[in-house]
């Protein structure tokens, strides 16, 4: 049976494109630093690849900031 009051797909987003510049840090460069490749960095600043946890940790790590300054959801979610 199809529910219609289903809530869409969820997404999270993300500043790493902005922290990225602010270290003057290529999308290569981060992906060498946490072990993944650089489609990955792309996905994940285009929304389009959520992290897991630990990888998202790893990030906040590299930024020296909490993974919630990093990431976040949609004022609505």
């Amino acid at each position: 049976m199809y529910c219609t009051n289903q809530k869409k797909w969820q997404v999270m987003n993300n500043n790493l494109k902005v922290e990225r510049a602010i270290q003057n840090m290529t999308q290569a460069r981060l992906a060498e630093i946490i072990g993944v490749s650089r489609q990955t960095i792309n996905a994940m600043e285009l929304n389009k690849y959520v992290p897991s946890t630990v990888l998202a940790l790893k990030i906040s790590k590299v930024f020296d900031k909490s993974v919630n300054e990093i990431f976040f959801l949609d004022k609505g979610d």
